[in-house]
């Protein structure tokens, strides 16, 4: 973000309308450089309201991540947790910038926000729509010294860590899909992508990134290629992303802390509670085949168990599930 662009934020967090002449004349640039820099704003996804002969104003959820605010949430809690805390403007992937980061160093327990992705990633590639301060873009990085073996079921013990901060802010109704989703009303609301670099066998770090919709706006949303919901639609309350990173930061550096010691057996039960698809029928396509089965939720390492047509339970450790046709 340019400083001028961030100047003309701190003039709309006021939450008034202001014309392109006034923000020029606060600013001392012409009215064509401030539409301009609002373009650019709107172009990374920036939401704003405008009305003909009035101005422009920031819709009322906005909230631009404050590192001070983060952190003295963090220290109210009470909670022992060291947070290098690190807050983007805009960067093609959270993930990507943490993983070149923690190449060769040891940064555990390093957090990384973005205000806006350009290039978000899911799970196999699939692009993450992330629009400028309006969600949670978030990446953890966490050492474990006892290889890939050590990371068996961690997707789905963040989502249980992500499920509990949710609840302790008054959302209802949150579910788990496997391997990495979380649900409300049967609608996405967030996913969960986790990379690993490092030693397969020995000293390895994760890379634990978590992308939440928050305040999704309307435009941006009409990338979105799936039935999708955010917070804001959902919570009685409002949600502050400052606020959501503080607990997510408590609840997830505590649940990392023990993973390696205790697995997602730990977790297991909370996760099954929470399984979307739980004895539905459902379908899990992978690289190299396309099974169906009736859902009979995770194992203790947190593979998927299927029972097959044939009466065989099958299990997986990776792939894509959909609910499938009834059997």
């Amino acid at each position: 973000m340019s400083d001028l662009q961030g100047k003309i934020l701190k003039i709309l967090q006021n939450g008034g309308f202001h014309s392109g002449e006034s923000l020029g004349r606060q600013l001392s640039v012409s009215r064509t450089a401030i539409w301009k820099q609002l373009q650019t704003l709107e172009a990374l996804g920036l939401e704003l309201e405008s009305e003909k002969g009035v101005g422009y104003r920031l819709p009322d959820s906005f909230e631009l991540l404050n590192k001070a605010t983060i952190l003295n949430h963090i220290a109210d809690s009470h909670a022992d947790v060291s947070c290098k805390l690190e807050i983007l403007q805009s960067i093609d992937s959270t993930n990507r910038y943490a993983r070149e980061r923690a190449e060769g160093k040891t940064i555990s327990g390093a957090v990384v926000l973005a205000e806006n992705q350009t290039a978000g990633r899911g799970r196999r590639g699939k692009t993450w729509v992330s629009p400028f301060a309006a969600n949670l873009y978030m990446s953890i990085v966490w050492d474990f010294d006892q290889g890939a073996e050590a990371l068996q079921g961690l997707s789905l013990a963040v989502g249980v860590g992500v499920r509990r901060t949710l609840v302790e802010l008054g959302l209802q109704g949150i579910q788990l899909k496997w391997p990495n989703d979380i649900y409300i009303g049967g609608k996405k609301l967030g996913g969960i992508l986790i990379e690993m670099i490092g030693d397969p066998n020995g000293h390895c770090t994760a890379i634990i990134g978590i992308g939440l919709n928050v305040a999704m706006p309307s435009l941006a949303a009409q990338e979105i290629d799936q039935a999708w919901t955010d917070l804001q639609s959902q919570s009685p309350l409002p949600i502050s992303r400052n606020t959501l990173t503080a607990k997510l930061v408590v609840t997830l550096f505590d649940l990392l802390k023990d993973f390696q010691s205790v697995g997602f057996q730990a977790y297991r039960d909370e996760w099954e509670a929470a399984d979307l698809l739980s004895n539905l029928p459902g379908t899990v396509s992978t690289v190299k085949e396309t099974i169906s089965g009736i859902v009979l939720g995770v194992d203790d390492s947190g593979a998927l168990r299927l029972a097959l047509p044939n009466g065989a339970v099958q299990q997986f450790i990776g792939g894509e599930l959909s609910l499938g046709p009834s059997l």
